[in-house]
């Protein structure tokens, strides 16, 4: 299991922890000093079924200077939004883990990190 994370995140530290006390075995990716490449999230993303405005942080200050909210959503702007995220991991929504079995999902409350725990 792999749990990209901000360790400045109290989801992130919320979810390390659960991880924790269920005696998961996990690697961390801190992912603003190792940010993942497009093909990667290009990978997450289609594990997630999401598309990558579903996972972009558009309030975070980079964003304003992007104008992402302006940015159009459709399949052809993928790529634009994946080179964003790339570019800026701070835009990525956090923390994304990835069980063993491929199962993805971006963990923001407790039932959605323990929904990868079995």
């Amino acid at each position: 299991m792999e749990i990209w994370v901000n360790p400045r995140c109290a989801k992130c530290r919320s979810a390390v922890s659960l991880l924790d006390e269920a005696g998961a075995e996990y690697t961390v990716r801190r992912y603003l000093e190792d940010p993942p490449t497009e093909a990667e999230l290009v990978a997450v993303l289609d594990r997630l079924g999401l598309d990558p405005w579903d996972i972009t942080r558009t309030g975070e200050k980079i964003a304003g200077e992007l104008e992402l909210k302006s940015w159009s959503r459709t399949p052809r702007d993928r790529p634009r939004w994946i080179a964003a995220l790339a570019g800026h991991p701070e835009l990525i929504q956090r923390p994304i883990i990835t069980a063993d079995d491929g199962t993805t999902v971006v963990a923001r409350d407790e039932d959605t990190v323990r929904s990868v725990l079995s």
